[in-house]
């Protein structure tokens, strides 16, 4: 499940991101608990089990943020929430519209898995410093105007970006660290489509021959391509020519090239597209 608690979202207002030294997310306490609670050790066990099957592939084993969840730590549902009183119906209803489905439980698994946020949160505090979650807001230091500059100029990324299609929207659809990461390291992400992001590699053989396919492998001893029918095939790389295509080659060159500022300011202009 996910997103028991929004993370807020600060807005852009002037200079470089509009907002205060010191005003991160990462940087301030966490609500406290309105009403301490107490549950048995077995309470805690049994919602362990319960969450990490049903929450935390999106909040994290630990409730501290996950793959698309906020950490639950620092909710104020959370801090509200008396024996599930809060979370519970959160669980029972879901929040569709920021895609956390509605789940079928029992009232004792949710008491469980209340009993294992609240201890999470309470092991949390104690442990004291930062999140280890990324909040959109933590990254809102860049300014658009400058990030448009730097698309369009500097950093060259008009070359292959154009402002037509699906990438005029791609505010729309990755916003903070998701959109961050793409941008740095675009060859990263898995999933569906992940295979088409690969270099393109064509070797020849010593007899001349020639095959081509996306680069899946290679070191200084071996070279290994997925042919066009799927299959892996792989040379001693001192036996053959090796000749790479690689549409993000721009990308990788630019992670040599790029100031703190700069990736702030294409993050911002970025998120601005939709």
């Amino acid at each position: 499940m996910i997103l028991l608690a929004t993370p807020s979202q600060a807005q852009q207002s002037s200079g470089r991101g509009g907002r205060a030294p010191g005003q991160s997310p990462a940087s301030r306490r966490p609500p406290a608990t309105t009403v301490p609670q107490r549950y048995t050790a077995d309470q805690i066990q049994v919602g362990e089990s319960r969450f990490i099957s049903q929450c935390a592939f999106c909040h994290g084993r630990d409730a501290q943020g996950g793959e698309s969840g906020p950490d639950l730590t620092r909710s104020t549902v959370v801090a509200e929430d008396v024996r599930g009183d809060r979370i519970g119906p959160l669980i029972l209803s879901g929040r569709p519209e920021k895609g956390m489905p509605a789940f079928t439980l029992a009232a004792v698994d949710i008491g469980a898995i209340a009993a294992f946020i609240h201890d999470a949160k309470s092991k949390a505090e104690s442990e004291g410093g930062g999140r280890r979650s990324v909040d959109i807001s933590d990254l809102q230091t860049g300014n658009i105007e400058a990030g448009k500059r730097y698309f369009n100029g500097a950093g060259g990324c008009a070359k292959c970006h154009s402002l037509s299609g699906s990438f005029v929207t791609i505010g729309t659809r990755f916003q903070g660290l998701a959109l961050l990461e793409r941008m740095l390291y675009p060859r990263s992400s898995s999933g569906p489509g992940t295979e088409a992001t690969l270099p393109t590699a064509t070797i020849t053989t010593a007899t001349g021959q020639k095959i081509s396919g996306k680069l899946a492998y290679r070191d200084e001893f071996t070279i290994t391509l997925i042919d066009s029918d799927g299959w892996n095939r792989s040379w001693p790389a001192s036996t053959v020519k090796i000749e790479v295509e690689d549409p993000l080659q721009a990308h990788v060159e630019l992670l040599g090239k790029y100031t703190d500022e700069a990736i702030h300011d294409v993050l911002a202009y970025l998120q601005s597209l939709k």
